[in-house]
């Protein structure tokens, strides 16, 4: 039995790309309903791939070939309860060179649905959550039944140290802290990308 695919979303600025033109466009095309999309809990605009494809055709524009193969293509999930961090940090993943589809989750909770949902290749877990810490969401993940297929990087504003051990045995090999920066945080995203493809 297979099972259904995921929808997959692509933020303004990665259409913006493909389509050439700026992400104010595409924001525009958005919001006047020329293109069909929606707006997250963070006020960001997301387009289903399946309508960016129809849009493409629509409009007579080549279609990228990440979008004709629905597979081979990296989503990151980015949980963190700071919008203004979380806003921050995909507008910087979106920027960069990363060819990654972000989702973005708030809590513990969401955050184990939306693995669950889209199954990424990388989860950028803030340590302490409204509901449940790092440390208990990765528990959670390693449950009898669930299949971890992702590398977790932990970004925090501190913990305690005794946390950070805990979290290395249970496989976690980037534990990196807000204070270096946003930068900091996509290069280390890009060598754990790199990690999987040679793994």
């Amino acid at each position: 039995m297979s099972l259904p695919k995921h929808k997959r979303y692509w933020g303004t600025q990665r259409v913006a790309r493909v389509c050439q033109v700026s992400p104010a466009t595409v924001a525009s095309w958005i919001d006047q309903g020329l293109l069909k999309g929606h707006k997250t809990p963070t006020g960001r605009r997301r387009v289903e791939a399946e309508d960016l494809t129809a849009f493409l055709h629509a409009h007579e524009m080549a279609v990228p070939p990440e979008l004709e193969g629905a597979n081979g293509h990296d989503v990151v999930v980015v949980v963190d309860d700071d919008p203004g961090y979380l806003k921050a940090l995909v507008l910087t993943i979106e920027r960069s060179d990363l060819d990654l589809e972000v989702v973005e989750a708030a809590t513990g909770v969401d955050a184990l649905l939306e693995i669950g949902r889209v199954q990424p290749s990388l989860i950028v877990l803030d340590y302490s959550l409204p509901d449940l810490n790092a440390s208990q969401v990765i528990q959670r993940l390693l449950e009898p039944g669930r299949r971890l297929d992702a590398e977790v990087m932990v970004v925090t504003g501190g913990m305690p140290v005794e946390a950070a051990v805990e979290l290395r045995r249970m496989g976690v090999k980037v534990i990196l802290n807000k204070s270096e920066g946003m930068p900091a945080v996509v290069e280390a995203m890009r060598e754990a990308l790199r990690r999987r493809k040679a793994a």
